[in-house]
């Protein structure tokens, strides 16, 4: 299931990129920018600001979804039967479903749009989410993009099987690994995962000899520290194949969604990382030899 496709994008990955969004994420990271990408199904999203108290919602879901006793509508998602009903229900677009049933065919047709600007380095980056946790279409996607010498990057936590890892490898250019935290305790304590596994995973990938970009987010009270950042820039370089740390600072842009999604967002009210904070950090990579990017 995908929920979003951004187009004409600069960033993950060299050149102009199609960004494709897969929903669905074993890890719960609480400072998480794409929440709706978490749920593996349909996500709900309501903004009051825009309800006109039309009522197509309340006729299409009336166990789950009622008028308050002022305005706007409050949702018992728990309760909602058939959320791809409420799919364009809204004419107010006040409540949005997010998550699209794409197969691959859909998918290439999407892609072929853009092409025509995949000339200087540019292609198709799988995001999320978590890319590597879909099934068997994923790996049908990448074959036929390697059919038709289309370039793919995956960006990914490593929080899944390695078999899960394995099937990719030879069908993708390059793997854009977010690098958290080695420390397992406040992994566990910060995103519900385990360290472990992606530390595991990540030296088989390098042993694999595939070509891998580091990601470390910057996130006040988690790692953003010279202490922590160092521990994590020397796991990198103790595995002697990786060339590129690309520094992603935290921000706030996806915090609205959570009320949106009827979620706590229980990370805040941390500020956003200037780029200024991470110079530590850049001149600590770079002295280990590494090539550094602010940004994806």
């Amino acid at each position: 299931m995908i929920f979003n496709i951004q187009r004409f994008s600069t960033h993950d990955g060299e050149g102009i990129r199609t960004l494709i969004f897969y929903k669905g994420c074993p890890l719960h990271c609480q400072w998480c920018s794409n929440p709706e990408g978490i749920s593996y199904g349909y996500s709900i999203l309501y903004n009051q600001n825009l309800c006109k108290d039309f009522g197509e919602c309340m006729a299409t879901e009336k166990e789950a979804i009622a008028r308050t006793n002022k305005h706007g509508i409050r949702i018992d998602r728990k309760k909602v039967t058939h959320p791809e009903k409420l799919i364009d229900v809204c004419p107010a677009k006040a409540l949005t479903v997010s998550g699209s049933k794409l197969g691959v065919n859909d998918l290439l047709h999407e892609v072929e749009k853009d092409t025509p600007f995949y000339s200087h380095g540019g292609g198709v980056t799988l995001s999320g989410g978590e890319p590597l946790s879909q099934g068997e279409e994923l790996t049908s996607l990448l074959r036929e993009l390697k059919h038709k010498n289309i370039s793919v990057n995956i960006e990914t936590s490593l929080h899944v099987n390695w078999s899960q890892v394995e099937r990719c490898i030879d069908l993708t250019d390059t793997f854009l690994v977010d690098m958290k935290h080695t420390d397992k305790d406040k992994f566990t304590r910060f995103t519900r995962g385990d360290a472990a596994l992606v530390m595991n995973n990540l030296v088989k990938l390098t042993e694999s000899a595939a070509r891998i970009i580091i990601r470390i987010p910057v996130i006040p009270g988690f790692n953003h520290s010279e202490k922590e950042m160092k521990q994590i820039i020397d796991f990198i370089h103790s595995l002697n194949r990786i060339h590129t740390i690309h520094f992603l600072p935290y921000h706030t842009f996806g915090v609205e969604k959570y009320k949106m999604l009827g979620m706590k967002y229980i990370f805040g009210p941390e500020k956003p990382v200037r780029d200024d904070e991470l110079t530590t950090y850049i001149h600590y990579a770079q002295s280990k030899g590494f090539q550094t990017k602010i940004g994806g």
